[in-house]
């Protein structure tokens, strides 16, 4: 199976047939324009100069229900070894996994020698909460894996593969669990990276991945998460399916909270494990939207209307001569401040909290510098703008309480003032 391809664009390669089932062709659900990379951040003073960007396209799969990117680019454009993200200095991910660890306990018998492998491992938030009882190992290509190792978490800094995975099983033997959080959707050759999972995979093991959710995206309209780095968009269809591909079969599912919403799923060889309800609910929940093509072209149309009401928002404000400033620079951000066409006549800057990687450079694709979020108790703005809007309703208190005094902008899904 190469799902794969068509052909190469030197640093990219456009997709004319399903990464998932290879069917052909593919139908255009959204164009959110041309992109730079969202780690693409030039520090604060460089002067512009050339810069990538690659056109952001969702396709539909009518045979097994996969929302992708019509582009894949080279990954280490994306991820470059400076990789700015570290997924510990989110709260809301750091929860997300301690949960993770208890709901393996009560699915997956472990023991003390047990073997957890996180692809995709960043800083060894995940794995910190396994590694006291049972053997771990993160694999991840960004330097930022050197904070796991100084962690106490074993990390191999490098791309997983296939012949990564044999060797891992030859010299530690098979691994218990496999974990792939917010990554799965990210690596080009998927059905390569599942061989190697299977590979390493013990007979009696468990896969669990976490990916932004498709049923997600589409009813709160987070098309700020359509960017280079997720080639997929899954709905809980299109996973059982690509996953059914390679013997593996749906024990359990659920959404979860983090990224705006996400699917976790756990898979396992066929007949290892009791086969939990949670997977039909999920999927009795989602086949009215997400494998009905109408509901994904509204989806265009809901984006469209969005961003012109943000824009109406925004000149009003900017009519009164009032500042705006961003709080948050995640990922997500790149994609909305590039779509929209808010510059830094628009938005002052965009504010981090203390210790941020992304300090001290400019966003993606724009002169808007990213600051330390003192600047926002110092000046005061008239107006703060939740770029992690989809956590507005925890972040907003505890702005407030730090002594903001303005209004928020709240982007998305309807752009909104809460005084």
């Amino acid at each position: 199976m190469n799902a794969r391809l068509a052909f190469n664009t030197g640093s990219s390669v456009v997709v004319e047939k399903c990464q998932v089932c290879d069917n052909t062709p593919l139908e255009p659900i959204l164009f959110l324009g041309y992109l730079p990379p969202v780690n693409t951040m030039p520090k604060i003073g460089a002067k512009p100069r050339e810069q990538p960007s690659y056109p952001a396209q969702m396709l539909y799969c009518p045979r097994c229900g996969l929302a992708q990117l019509g582009l894949i680019v080279d990954p280490k454009i994306l991820f470059p070894p400076e990789y700015p993200y570290t997924s510990s200095t989110t709260k809301i991910l750091r929860d997300n996994f301690a949960e993770l660890y208890s709901e393996c306990k009560t699915i997956i018998p472990l023991s003390k020698n047990d073997l957890v492998v996180d692809i995709g491992s960043n800083d060894g938030n995940l794995l910190s909460n396994f590694k006291d009882n049972h053997r771990v190992l993160g694999i991840t290509p960004e330097e930022i894996g050197k904070l796991a190792i100084e962690r106490g978490i074993p990390t191999i800094i490098s791309y997983f593969s296939h012949e990564l995975a044999k060797k891992i099983a030859a010299e530690k033997g098979k691994a218990k669990i496999i974990t792939a959080t917010n990554v799965f959707a990210h690596i080009e050759n998927i059905h390569g990276i599942l061989d190697g999972i299977l590979e390493l995979l013990a007979d009696d093991g468990v896969f669990i991945s976490e990916s932004h959710y498709l049923l997600s995206l589409v009813q709160t309209l987070q098309y700020d998460t359509i960017y280079h780095e997720h080639l997929r968009y899954y709905s809980l269809h299109s996973l059982k399916y690509l996953l059914e591909m390679h013997g593996l079969e749906v024990i359990h599912a659920k959404k979860i909270p983090t990224h705006g919403g996400s699917v976790r799923v756990y898979a396992a060889r066929k007949g290892k494990y009791p086969v939990k309800q949670t997977g039909a609910e999920l999927l009795a929940e989602e086949k009215p939207v997400v494998l009905d093509k109408k509901n994904l072209l509204e989806f265009k149309k809901r984006v469209t209307v969005s961003k012109l009401a943000l824009h109406s928002l925004l000149l009003g404000i900017k009519k009164k001569g009032k500042r705006v400033y961003g709080i948050g620079a995640p990922s997500r951000a790149s994609t909305l401040v590039n779509y929209v066409g808010i510059d830094d006549g628009i938005m002052d800057c965009v504010l981090e909290i203390k210790g941020s990687h992304k300090a001290g450079k400019y966003m993606p694709g724009t002169l808007i510098p990213v600051l330390d979020e003192a600047k926002l108790y110092e000046d005061q703005p008239e107006y703060a703008m939740l770029l992690s809007w989809h956590i507005a309703d925890e972040l907003m208190p505890k702005i407030r309480q730090k002594g903001f005094k303005g209004s928020f902008i709240v982007p998305l899904p309807e752009p909104r003032i809460v005084r």
